[in-house]
């Protein structure tokens, strides 16, 4: 059935495509430089490291989360430190097109990169979240490469992991922009899940699921869409303005108002109804966000 290699280091990756590295921590290849049959036997591969591939020609399939990703010619993946990735599907006998950066968290400690790499959220979408750009926004990503790849090749000097950080933040910042442009290309689909996630979370209040599975989690409405987490956030954040978190909090409170006018229930069960495990909790985060108590509310009202 083939085998999952771990590749701990950026050579690794270098290695098992018969190319050479130029820096220990950080690697800018040319893939139709390299070799797919090496890779014969190999099942998965776990990146311990953050990878960007940009494809070019069509003869590519891989395997992330949920479904296979045939990704399409201008199109790039992102992969962070911890993903495992489906190769079986590539043809291991036809030349690989197309290019990948790589470089190790090591690499970013002490730098101002280091410091706002989470807020790069693409790196945990789902290979089928893919970021797909358009000619001209190829040209600026070809360029940055460059940048990237003539740092390399000039050796390493006292300069050398301020400019090649530099180069790889000023990609990543481009690629922050192109996606947002692809959630509003996108928008009328993007609208789609907003309904449904709102429809989803409407019937998950009104029905037993709370007290079932605990207080909503971006995570199971994000599962329920065929999304990844992080992807279904920033969709969210993009189309409302809020995040998908306190979006769920808005709506929480929304009800938890109804229900704390309904003299019948107290409000250790309206707690309980809406998954909070702990009645102060649901106190706590409903004084929060509205100015008073649950008792405090009710008594006024």
């Amino acid at each position: 059935m083939g085998e999952m290699i771990d590749l701990i280091t950026v050579n690794d990756y270098c290695r098992g495509l018969g190319l050479t590295t130029l820096h220990p921590m950080v690697s800018m290849v040319d893939l139709s430089d390299g070799r797919w049959p090496a890779l014969k036997g190999t099942r998965s591969v776990r990146y311990h490291f953050y990878g960007v591939f940009l494809k070019q020609g069509q003869d590519c399939t891989l395997r992330y989360g949920r479904q296979n990703y045939d990704y399409q010619d201008g199109t790039l993946v992102f992969i962070g430190p911890g993903q495992t990735v489906d190769i079986s599907g590539i043809n291991h006998d036809s030349a690989p097109s197309g290019y990948a950066l790589m470089f190790h968290p090591d690499l970013l400690r002490g730098s101002h990169l280091g410091q706002t790499m989470d807020s790069y959220s693409f790196f945990s979408y789902d290979l089928s979240e893919a970021l797909h750009i358009s000619e001209k926004e190829r040209g600026i990503v070809l360029d940055c490469f460059d940048k990237i790849k003539f740092e390399l090749s000039q050796g390493i000097d006292k300069h050398s992991k301020a400019l090649i950080l530099s180069n790889i933040e000023l990609f990543l910042n481009y690629c922050t922009r192109f996606y947002d442009r692809q959630f509003i290309t996108r928008d009328s689909a993007n609208l789609g899940v907003i309904e449904n996630f709102e429809s989803s979370l409407k019937d998950y209040l009104n029905s037993d699921k709370a007290r079932e599975l605990g207080t909503p989690s971006v995570s199971y409405f994000a599962d329920e869409q065929h999304l990844s987490p992080n992807y279904f956030g920033d969709l969210v954040k993009k189309e409302t303005g809020k995040s998908a978190q306190e979006f769920i909090q808005v709506k929480m409170i929304e009800y938890a108002k109804e229900q704390v006018l309904n003299h019948e229930k107290t409000i250790s069960e309206i707690a309980y109804d809406l998954g909070f495990r702990y009645p102060q909790h649901f106190t706590r985060l409903f004084k929060k966000k509205v100015g008073y108590s649950p008792n405090e509310y009710r008594l006024l009202n």
